[in-house]
């Protein structure tokens, strides 16, 4: 693939259809995917999606096509949260994010940090869908009620956790693959745990929804790794969050500034 006129013949071929139309913002490099019986769409950076062609070649079309495709038999189902319960999550995604639907309804959210904000999804099995406060005032619901339910849930999940020693630091990532990776750094009994048994300061990261890394610093070296594991996890992140690593002490979350260098300082 040469350019992003490959790139948009490539999805216009994969993603096209009766129920579809699909536009190009030539000038922002952007491909909008839009599903016609909801008028309800997906905007699609072209110059991103192209970085991560490189790195990933089919895999990254493919992705991104499941994505859309899951994405819009989601919108397609009729939302209902009584006896749903259960699958009400927390979703972490960055402050450049919407904050309501496209016809203009204010999604569920709270702020979380200065790169990060809190959303509430319903989980519907391939993909989940954003809830707005239409669906809540329909459904006889509590902001409140969303919010300790959607904790629980998250609390429930399982979660895997790798070991890797890096500089004389320890490394842990969080890859489920569940959808919810990035929400765990919301589950404060896993992150009060972890700072109990860190010896030194406690870091996390969310560049992706799709892994939550923390980190157990105990040299400077180890902020320059977890800046460039940052970094590197976020140009290749599906859905990124923030290339900003967070400092957690006494659950708190401070941003950590690091210019990541090349390679870390022998």
């Amino acid at each position: 693939m040469k350019d992003i006129n490959d790139l948009k013949e490539v999805l216009e071929k994969r993603l096209g259809g009766k129920d579809k139309s699909i536009s190009f913002d030539k000038e922002q490099s952007v491909l909008r995917v839009e599903y016609l019986p909801l008028k309800k769409g997906v905007d699609l950076d072209l110059n991103k999606l192209l970085a991560k062609y490189e790195n990933k070649q089919e895999k990254a079309i493919d992705e991104i096509v499941y994505y859309i495709t899951t994405s819009f038999e989601a919108m397609n189902k009729s939302i209902t949260l009584k006896g749903k319960e259960s699958y009400i999550y927390p979703v972490i995604r960055s402050t450049s994010f919407p904050t309501e639907t496209k016809d203009g309804q204010p999604l569920l959210y709270e702020e979380h940090t200065a790169e990060t904000r809190i959303y509430y999804a319903l989980d519907m099995g391939e993909a989940y869908t954003m809830l707005d406060k239409v669906t809540l005032e329909r459904e006889g619901m509590s902001f409140e009620e969303i919010k300790e339910t959607a904790q629980f849930n998250l609390r429930a999940l399982s979660y895997n956790i790798k070991e890797d020693q890096v500089a004389g630091n320890r490394f842990y990532f969080i890859n489920s693959n569940d959808g919810y990776d990035a929400s765990k750094i919301l589950n404060e009994a896993l992150l009060e745990k972890l700072e109990r048994d860190a010896e030194g300061d406690l870091a996390v990261a969310v560049p992706h929804q799709d892994v939550l890394i923390v980190a157990d610093i105990l040299n400077e070296q180890g902020y320059d790794v977890l800046g460039q594991m940052a970094f590197k996890f976020f140009g290749e992140g599906r859905v990124p969050i923030t290339a900003l690593p967070f400092l957690y002490e006494k659950g708190r979350l401070e941003p950590i500034f690091i210019l990541a260098r090349k390679k870390p300082k022998e």
